[in-house]
């Protein structure tokens, strides 16, 4: 395994993200950069359009992993991860975090990258959090 990131060992949940990434063999760095990206470390966020928890799950996709509390950080990153992982054995990095941002729904109806500021923003935070 890589060494560990003392920056990212720093970071709060940093030993249950590491957990659940590696349970489902996602880079736990960019585990990290999304959970920093969607809620900055905050277990009680929630958006405007209603996205919950760490990973911001809109409530279908915690339906669809069987999230019972959206703000419990374990499940909620562990339907996070799971969700990502996902996008990712169907898309391309830049384009399952696309997805994981706007819908993959909004992805497909594209064809690629979605022109919004704030995806194309978001991915390009997140990729250069994760040094790609």
């Amino acid at each position: 395994p890589a060494a560990a990131d003392p920056a990212l060992e720093a970071k709060p949940y940093a030993e249950l993200i590491s957990t659940v990434a590696a349970a489902h063999g996602v880079d736990v760095k960019l585990v990290h950069a999304v959970v920093e990206a969607e809620s900055n470390y905050e277990p009680r966020a929630r958006s405007r359009k209603g996205a919950q928890g760490l990973m911001q799950l809109m409530p279908a996709t915690a339906r669809q992993y069987d999230v019972q509390d959206p703000y419990d950080p374990k499940t909620n990153l562990d339907a996070g991860v799971r969700y990502l992982k996902d996008l990712m054995s169907r898309l391309d990095l830049r384009l399952a975090l696309a997805a994981y941002n706007a819908g993959e729904a909004v992805v497909q109806r594209y064809g690629g990258m979605p022109p919004f500021a704030e995806t194309r923003n978001y991915v390009r935070r997140i990729l250069q959090r994760v040094g790609r």
